[in-house]
């Protein structure tokens, strides 16, 4: 996603976390990579995908392509360790939230037990200087899904998103390229 003259936003400028929200291919990672780039910082990358197939395969290699040649560290798992083992003054992307997730609960991991290693990764963000930048998908916009683990899914990806924006200086939501600001609830009800 390319910030023109027509669709720039102000944002937030100082280290902290950005939370970008969006649907499958709304811009989320172009954004991320451009609003990294504006840094001139180092950049590390934080994957949470695994190739577990060849769809997910060719996806991670386009992924890569797509982006700088910027140290990758691959994390599936382990968000906090990852994000404390930086240096605290890079600029960091986590891409995504939602992939994570899925691992987490593919593993096994209880409701719990993923809000603890979210309150975990969020406190590692908290003690950077450099900016984070996370992605994560919107994904209960559409229907109620039909199995019981997706409808699982779906809620506890809800919260933790709810979580991470609480925690974020600024969050955007992308649509078909275009970033919206979220606004806190308490700007709008004064």
């Amino acid at each position: 996603m390319e910030l023109t003259s027509e669709n720039k936003m102000p944002l937030d400028q100082s280290s902290g976390l950005i939370l970008l929200i969006g649907g499958a291919r709304s811009g989320k990672s172009s954004l991320a990579v451009e609003l990294a780039s504006a840094t001139e910082r180092e950049t590390i990358f934080v994957a949470t995908a695994e190739a577990l197939d060849d769809d997910m395969s060719a996806r991670i290699a386009r992924h890569r392509a797509e982006r700088p040649n910027w140290l990758t560290v691959e994390e599936p798992l382990d968000l906090a360790r990852a994000i404390s083992e930086a240096p605290s003054s890079s600029c960091m992307i986590i891409d995504c939230l939602t992939l994570w997730l899925s691992n987490l609960m593919l593993r096994g991991d209880s409701e719990t037990a993923i809000n603890t290693a979210s309150t975990k990764t969020l406190a590692a963000i908290a003690t950077r200087v450099g900016r984070t930048i996370a992605i994560s998908n919107e994904v209960g916009l559409g229907i109620v899904p039909e199995s019981e683990l997706a409808r699982n899914f779906r809620e506890i990806i809800g919260r933790v998103n709810q979580q991470w924006a609480r925690a974020a200086r600024q969050s955007l939501f992308l649509v078909a390229g275009r970033a919206l600001e979220l606004q806190k609830p308490e700007r709008i009800l004064r």
